[in-house]
């Protein structure tokens, strides 16, 4: 009689012959025990382990008290498009190849998406084990509208792909996301601030989920002045998006859509209130009362 299938292994049973596995699996960001229950498993199970930095695989499978009987391999950005190709044979020849890297999910912003690529191209099944990431737990806690946002990485080091870069995202609405590095954190802020003015909203999270986590939230311009005493540990910059144009009309079902397309966007209301008021030219008590009245809402005005 067959054995029956493991329950934690993804998909259905393969076959003899059959190409193998690919897991993508999310490692702490910052406490090991934020490790995800089946990484456990699937590093005591894989048949070849691709880590980023083999010696933070072994302080990791220390931690976890896990026993790793399969070949490991170092998979990172400097040998990534030469070791892919030996990464996909064993994969058609039925290995579980195992992918991590050093903090969150690989080949975001962290090798991966090669061997990803190269997998589905032949026709592999690509599987994760979800987990810590630094952009959605960065995203949650900054406080800034989390409905629509965008990842853009790392920014350029040279100033001047950095501003082009940066210019390039001037009209977009949607919260931002950006990685970078402690020592370059401070001149960052300042190139944001200097594109899209000192008063946008952003937020630096620093060691996220660590002892020392940090979230210091402030217009650009505040944050631009935090950094200049300096910046340790991962780093992660969320920024709010550009202000929704749009044109109101000063109607009462107008001016009642325009602050409910506001606050279905994130925006408080008090504040889609008051911007409504200033796109539509009218007073915000005039607003204020339209909004109140249909929803029969009391309290205070607005100011």
């Amino acid at each position: 009689m067959p054995a029956a299938p493991d329950p934690a292994r993804t998909g259905p049973p393969r076959e003899p012959g059959e190409p193998g596995v690919l897991v993508l699996a999310a490692t702490p960001i910052g406490r090991v025990a934020d490790a995800p229950p089946r990484l456990s498993q699937e590093l005591a199970d894989a048949d070849v382990v691709a880590a980023e930095d083999t010696r933070r695989l072994r302080r990791l499978t220390t931690d976890l008290g896990v026993t790793v009987t399969g070949r490991v391999v170092s998979y990172f950005e400097g040998n990534e498009s030469a070791r892919t190709p030996a990464l996909l044979e064993s994969l058609l020849a039925g290995d579980r190849v195992l992918l991590v890297t050093d903090a969150g999910m690989p080949s975001v912003s962290d090798p991966g998406y090669r061997l990803v690529a190269a997998a589905v191209e032949a026709g592999v099944l690509v599987t994760a084990v979800p987990g810590p990431s630094a952009v959605l737990t960065a995203l949650a806690v900054s406080g800034l509208p989390v409905d629509r946002f965008c990842f853009e990485g790392f920014l350029p080091r040279k100033a001047g792909e950095r501003a082009r870069r940066l210019a390039s995202l001037a009209a977009e609405e949607r919260t931002m996301v950006f990685f970078e590095a402690p020592h370059r954190t401070e001149a960052a802020l300042a190139a944001m601030a200097q594109a899209w003015g000192e008063d946008r909203a952003g937020a630096v999270c620093r060691e996220l989920t660590k002892t020392h986590e940090e979230v210091r939230r402030g217009p650009l311009g505040e944050l631009v002045t935090w950094a200049a005493e300096g910046v340790r540990g991962e780093v992660t910059i969320v920024v709010s998006g550009a202000a929704v144009t749009m044109a109101v009309d000063n109607d009462p079902a107008s001016l009642r859509a325009a602050v409910a397309d506001l606050e279905a966007g994130g925006t408080r209301r008090k504040e889609a209130i008051v911007e409504v008021a200033r796109m539509a030219g009218v007073p915000k008590r005039e607003v204020y009362d339209l909004v109140h009245k249909q929803d029969g809402s009391a309290g205070g005005g607005v100011r």
